[in-house]
């Protein structure tokens, strides 16, 4: 694991055509800060995977909005005006995939697990063109094992080895993402000593950590704020 004390260090290696897992679900445990590094850095063409994309303003929002992403694979487009936008209009290429179905896409290609049968969009356009299979006299869809170049995840804490503990809901797609890239980079609010985790509370293993960012004080927003009278 490399400690890294600048978001080019953090994003070194990532060029156009990049393929990118971001966690997060919704606006919670999304790695705010990488994102933003990447719009600065400006590469292009990027296939992202990650349960939706972000706001029109915030995460990968930010991206979208300087037409940095080429395909998304998601399973959400709504709080996204501009992805719904570039939807319709067919300025980006865009996969949806049933959340449950992403979830276990991305378990399975960190799991080294090429593909599985889901009952999940049997019947649906989804499955249009695509091998379903009958077992136990019900029809299973065909899906495919996902894995990228860079997961760029967000998690509350690291220790000198890179092992990290997320917070809470931020403990969404971030875990799995770490296990299914070939670069994983992980903007985490602070570093403790090696050994200050317990190892029953390690989250994500530091043998799928390569890289992490320190980056406190990041604004949490709330897509739609609730309150009670």
């Amino acid at each position: 694991m490399g400690l890294c004390d600048s978001l080019e260090k953090a994003l070194a290696g990532i060029q156009d055509g990049a393929t990118i897992m971001a966690g997060g679900f919704g606006l919670v445990g999304i790695p705010q800060r990488l994102i933003e590094g990447l719009r600065d850095k400006g590469v292009r063409n990027l296939t992202v995977i990650s349960n939706n994309c972000g706001v029109d303003d915030w995460g990968l929002g930010l991206l979208l909005r300087q037409r940095q992403i080429r395909k998304m694979v998601a399973s959400y487009v709504g709080e996204n005006k501009e992805f719904e936008r570039q939807l319709l209009s067919r300025e980006i290429e865009v996969e949806l995939v049933p959340q449950g179905t992403l979830a276990e896409r991305i378990r399975a290609g960190g799991a080294g697990i090429p593909a599985f049968y889901t009952p999940a969009g049997v019947g649906t356009p989804i499955a249009e063109g695509r091998e379903v299979r009958e077992f136990g006299g019900k029809r299973y869809l065909l899906e495919q094992g996902l894995t990228a170049d860079f997961a760029l995840v967000k998690a509350w804490r690291a220790d000198g080895l890179g092992n990290l503990v997320y917070r809470r809901t931020a403990r969404n797609f971030n875990p799995m993402m770490a296990a299914a890239a070939r670069v994983t980079v992980a903007e985490v609010e602070e570093v403790v000593e090696t050994g200050a985790i317990d190892p029953d509370q390690v989250h994500t293993p530091s043998v799928y950590v390569h890289r992490v960012l320190v980056s406190p004080g990041v604004e949490k927003r709330i897509e739609r704020r609730t309150v009670r009278n």
